[in-house]
């Protein structure tokens, strides 16, 4: 098979962990015999600085004829610390989600027994946890208008926007994930007191009507932070807005014991785009302390998704495992000789050509 695959490093600590990702990607596209490409484009404050946007023209364009995108991540601290930038890497994100329809992102929650004691939740709750998040990410607060701020500067103001279409796309998305898994759908929301959550539950419980085989649930954005702590196990396939999303899937990323292991997909109409999900981390960036599993994890679900490629992200996710089980990590996850980010890719890029 032909891989054609955009590739953003981004900013902060992406290029060095995009880096390891390639070389899993490489040594998989060998071993099973597909002819790969590689294409680089800039994303960020790395391409702000060189063209002054975020999500240049190039890029866009690069990423439209690309089978898939391997994207690292965006962000750096002297446009944080400016309230006045009038460009922001973030922008970028959200360019890059609104200009190729990345309607939803799909975030895998799982442990591995060889982390549980990393987790700061107690081991029980966390054993065998398996769900899947999928975010909305097109619409809601983000990108709604009007927004803006008052002359004087004192008063700010954002909208939640949303449509019936948006809501039925991911709410179909997350009633296919549930019927593969357990048949069980949480549609998470806020009816008590937003009409845009209201708007949500209509819709899905229309939706689940032709869907007899469906357990569909809802669940207050509140309460289900709460659960998220108290039993992530009940959980299996959740589909909410942005925001919320945003927020619950940064918190379950912590039930693993580490942000820097855990990938998510951004399904999209034009393209997909595979990424850890933790962010820029700039204090680390050019260190090769990084934890690069992650990413290597997004190759993974790019193997599965766009191209269904199974054997491939099982090997690669064979692979993570087993270099969690011997400790060949680095220092985010043991105190004991940790590994550089260079050395973990290479740990992972042989075990994919011995076995």
């Amino acid at each position: 098979m032909n891989l054609n695959i955009a590739v953003l490093a981004g900013d902060g600590i992406g290029p060095e962990i995009i880096d390891q990702a390639k070389k899993a990607t490489v040594a998989i596209a060998k071993k099973f015999g597909h002819k790969l490409s590689f294409t680089e484009g800039v994303v960020g404050a790395t391409a702000i600085d060189q063209t002054g946007n975020p999500f240049p023209d190039e890029t866009f364009e690069l990423c439209k004829a690309s089978d898939a995108v391997l994207f690292g991540a965006i962000g750096d601290p002297k446009y944080d610390n400016d309230p006045k930038a009038k460009v922001r890497p973030e922008q970028g994100l959200l360019a890059m989600r609104k200009k190729l329809g990345l309607y939803a992102n799909v975030r895998p929650v799982t442990t591995f027994p060889s982390l549980i004691d990393k987790s700061p939740i107690r081991k029980d709750l966390v054993e065998n946890v398996d769900f899947i998040v999928l975010r909305e990410l097109t619409g809601g607060i983000y990108f709604g208008k009007p927004q803006g701020r008052s002359e004087d500067g004192k008063t700010a103001y954002d909208s939640s926007v949303y449509s019936k279409h948006e809501v039925e796309r991911i709410v179909k998305l997350g009633i296919e994930y549930a019927l593969k898994r357990s048949g069980k759908l949480m549609v998470v929301d806020k009816a008590n007191v937003l009409a845009t959550s209201r708007l949500w539950r209509e819709t899905a419980q229309e939706m689940a009507k032709d869907y007899p085989a469906l357990e569909m649930d809802f669940m207050f954005v509140d309460n289900a932070a709460m659960q998220l702590i108290q039993n992530p196990g009940r959980f299996d396939v959740m589909v909410t807005e942005n925001m919320f999303g945003d927020i619950l899937t940064d918190e379950a990323s912590v039930i693993t014991g580490s942000m820097g292991l855990l990938p998510s997909a951004s399904i999209g109409l034009l393209t997909s785009v595979f990424e850890p999900i933790h962010g820029s981390y700039p204090q680390a960036a050019g260190k090769n302390i990084a934890n690069p599993l992650g990413t290597i994890l997004s190759a993974a679900m790019m193997f599965e998704y766009a191209f269904d490629l199974q054997n491939e992200a099982k090997l690669i996710r064979d692979a993570v495992e087993k270099s969690l089980e011997e400790n060949y990590v680095t220092e985010d996850l043991t105190n004991e000789s940790p590994k550089s980010t260079s050395e973990v890719g290479d740990w992972i890029e042989n075990y994919i050509k011995n076995n």
